[in-house]
């Protein structure tokens, strides 16, 4: 990937991280760390690997995305809708009646949108059949799925995951955004995962462990997959909640959170600020 590309993706991140906020605090409903934290994730995932198509959402041979973390939907949603899945004028009814953005993501309602999420521990079993659906089916698309460090608490994770490897199911890639906080406490001290890198091995994944802001380390490992031949792949990313907003940043008491005035405020200089930054350094590298 070319460092131009690199930047342009990382300008997107401050316009996606922009929109979190916004409808956040419009709606005063959310969860902007959550979402923060993957927006690189998502970036490198929808601009650059998944064969999605707007205008047609629901193509057979399409890539399927599952957001098991649901309550993170927001920076999905602007990512969705800056690629033309659903007007971006829905951004602004967000968790209002007339709208179909909901606080977690609904399948029948929101194009793009594979599987309805809020409940953890229940995208990811949804995703691995899937995967294993197209295997018994001869079908070449991928199904990923990002699952958060907290989820993985939840026994369906486990369940799901030792499925997959007994099937070989090396369609399928799951992304853990494991920014160490959960909405009562650092994930160390509610149930200590151990090396969730040596967990998701132990049961069968070939695995690695990444910068989950890195957007070349990303693009690198989406673009090795299958990681080994029938075998399921796992991506550790490290992150941080509230990546980008640095009051919020590894601050528990954002989890759910709502900005007021003055802290929008901030928020968005900060964004506007790292944009700023990067538009500069991109004219730079084109000399």
């Amino acid at each position: 990937m070319t460092k131009v590309k690199v930047i342009d993706l990382q300008i997107k991140g401050t316009r996606i991280r922009r929109d979190v906020i916004d409808l956040v605090t419009r709606s005063r409903d959310g969860h902007i760390p959550s979402a923060q934290s993957m927006v690189e994730i998502l970036s490198v995932l929808y601009y650059h690997i998944l064969n999605v198509d707007p205008k047609n959402p629901n193509k057979p041979d399409r890539d399927r995305f599952i957001l098991s973390k649901g309550h993170g939907c927001a920076s999905l949603y602007a990512v969705l809708a800056d690629l033309g899945f659903f007007p971006r004028s829905e951004l602004e009814k967000y968790a209002t009646m007339s709208g179909i953005l909901g606080g977690h993501p609904e399948m029948q309602k929101v194009p793009g949108i594979e599987v309805s999420t809020g409940s953890l521990g229940h995208g990811f079993p949804m995703g691995v059949g899937m995967a294993m659906s197209a295997k018994l089916n001869n079908q070449k698309h991928k199904v990923y799925c990002v699952v958060g460090d907290g989820e993985c608490n939840e026994g369906t994770i486990w369940e799901a995951a030792n499925i997959s490897a007994h099937f070989k199911l090396d369609n399928l890639v799951v992304i853990v955004d494991h920014n160490k906080q959960q909405a009562s406490g650092d994930v160390f001290e509610i149930m200590n995962p151990h090396l969730l890198s040596e967990k998701w091995k132990s049961f069968g994944w070939e695995t690695i462990e990444l910068d989950g802001h890195n957007i070349e380390s990303l693009h690198k490992a989406f673009t090795s997959l299958p990681f080994k031949s029938g075998k399921p792949s796992a991506i550790i990313a490290n992150t941080i909640k509230g990546k980008g907003i640095s009051f919020m940043e590894n601050e528990r008491r954002w989890h759910t959170a709502i900005p007021n005035e003055e802290e929008f405020k901030l928020a968005m200089a900060e964004l506007d600020e790292q944009e700023k930054q990067l538009t500069k350094i991109k004219g730079g590298s084109k000399k």
